[in-house]
């Protein structure tokens, strides 16, 4: 039995939910440019409301560590862990392209074995940050930043049908020619997609440090892809 407060604010958009048991009970969201500012705190009073009022206690609080923007991702771990230390809870840390993908998997449960996901952040110009996924969400290559051009992943299409997805991936499809290129459209990073991975990571123990946790903001990833372009 467990139940989790979800966070996700790494995008544009702002969005809560409360599971128990894996099963989504509470979930609110919203979207926009200033929105975590504004909403997030509320929509966390809320689900805590309705928790407390139902008689459920917290077993722990997750959210998600991008990368994503360095607003919204500072609001939403500050505000993910003033929960923990108030209610002296553990704290999960969620991929935000792993979350991501959770839709993509409940969705679309006809993909072929062998398919690779590929969530997609927006970046400047034409370039994205990615990572590939099998089904079983299996790490095949890790977060990376990538300036798209009509080569880009070549060689993992030659060998998968890959089902690119998220802000990113629009800009991509005029790009991305390959027969094995396919995507999907309305693909966003929403707390109520956390329930499978934090509860998975509640069963292991599988905590960050609330104290020391940073998430992973896209100008700090700039900077180390920057760095290691320069060496």
């Amino acid at each position: 039995m467990s139940c989790i407060l979800h966070i996700e604010t790494a995008t544009d958009a702002c969005s809560v939910a409360v599971s128990e048991d894996g099963q989504t009970i509470f979930q609110k969201e919203a979207k926009g440019g200033a929105t975590q500012a504004q909403c997030l705190g509320s929509m966390v009073d809320e689900a805590l409301s309705f928790t407390d009022s139902h008689a459920i206690p917290f077993d722990a609080v997750s959210v998600s560590c991008g990368p994503g923007s360095y607003t919204g991702l500072r609001i939403g771990v500050s505000m993910a862990k003033g929960v923990c230390y108030g209610r002296s809870l553990p704290l999960i840390a969620l991929p935000t392209l792993e979350v991501m993908s959770v839709p993509v998997l409940l969705l679309h449960d006809d993909l072929p074995d062998d398919a690779l996901l590929c969530p997609m952040i927006d970046a400047r110009r034409m370039e994205v940050y990615c990572a590939f996924y099998t089904r079983a969400l299996q790490t095949v290559r890790q977060t990376e930043a990538v300036v798209i051009d009509g080569e880009s992943f070549r060689d993992l299409l030659e060998a998968h049908p890959i089902w690119f997805f998220g802000g990113g991936a629009e800009k991509c499809k005029d790009v991305i020619q390959h027969p094995n290129a396919h995507f999907i459209d309305g693909i966003r990073p929403l707390a109520k997609y956390m329930a499978p991975l934090a509860e998975r990571r509640h069963a292991n123990a599988d905590f960050v440090d609330v104290a020391y946790f940073e998430p992973f903001y896209l100008k700090e990833f700039v900077a180390t892809v920057s760095k290691k372009k320069i060496i």
